[in-house]
């Protein structure tokens, strides 16, 4: 399994495809297995680097602080070591959050940006919902496959698993063969509710999308129009009718617009 070593621990990572590089970090508590609708398609267009965050998945799992500037970091060096000046950076929830440190701290490496289903974090945001919350956090006395299952009630909308529960269960059995450790999920977690970057998104001078599920109830869809509005040129497009996976709900809508969304914005090689 390929791994580099950054900022002192080792990070699981994969690369897919030619052409233009494309780094995807992925949300709170999840690993690789998550793009599992976006690789392949990216792929074919789009050299895709996919990692573990420090703590999930192939990745080390220490139990110390973690911070979103960190994970920024490591993301950075990643890059970095894999010899790419400069990448597409595509962001989903917590993803979002390290993605927008990463366009902050190390803008010189990011050619576009996409944020989805994710916010500015911070007092002015608005925050993930009681049910939501409810849903990570009251899991006394369940099962591994019952505290996913919980998870992904609050993750999809309204009917999808009732829809497909094919694709629920592959991801079900993903995320049992990769578990996150509580520990690591409460270091992710800490690290998540001390992020804080409405103040400095003007400072942002990449091509931005930002993309939103109209009934995700994580992080509830207005907070991507607060962040659209606070990036300079950023795009706002809402996905109707569907949760805070919208990207696995609506796989295809989503994976087009990202890919349209690449070719108008371009990236020098790294």
């Amino acid at each position: 399994m390929p791994k580099c070593l950054i900022n002192g621990i080792e990070l699981y990572y994969e690369i897919h495809g030619s052409g233009e590089p494309v780094l995807l970090i992925e949300g709170l508590g999840y690993a690789t297995w998550q793009w599992f609708r976006q690789v392949d398609a990216l792929a074919k267009s789009y050299r895709i680097v996919i990692f573990d965050n420090r703590g999930v998945g192939e990745s080390e799992k220490p139990d110390e602080p973690y911070s979103i500037d960190l994970m920024a970091d490591d993301a950075a060096a990643l890059l970095t070591q894999l010899g790419f000046a400069k990448a597409h950076v595509l962001g989903t929830s917590m993803g979002g959050f390290i993605a927008q440190k990463l366009a902050l701290r190390h803008q010189e490496q990011v050619c576009s940006l996409v944020l989805a289903c994710t916010s500015f974090g911070g007092p002015r945001s608005l925050p993930i919902t009681a049910e939501a919350l409810d849903s990570m956090q009251k899991i006394a006395g369940l099962t591994p496959a019952e505290v996913i299952r919980q998870g992904f009630r609050a993750a999809f909308s309204s009917g999808f698993m009732a829809r497909e529960p094919g694709l629920v269960e592959r991801l079900v059995d993903r995320r049992l063969n990769k578990p996150t450790p509580r520990f690591a999920w409460e270091r992710q977690f800490a690290a998540g509710a001390g992020f804080a970057a409405e103040s400095d998104l003007g400072q942002i001078r990449v091509p931005t999308l930002v993309l939103a599920g109209s009934e995700d109830i994580v992080i509830p869809p207005q907070n991507s129009a607060l962040l659209a509005e606070r990036i300079p040129g950023a795009r706002l497009l809402i996905f109707p009718e569907a949760g805070h996976l919208f990207f696995i709900e609506q796989a295809e809508e989503f994976n087009r617009q990202v890919l349209g969304f690449w070719r108008e914005s371009g990236c020098s090689k790294g």
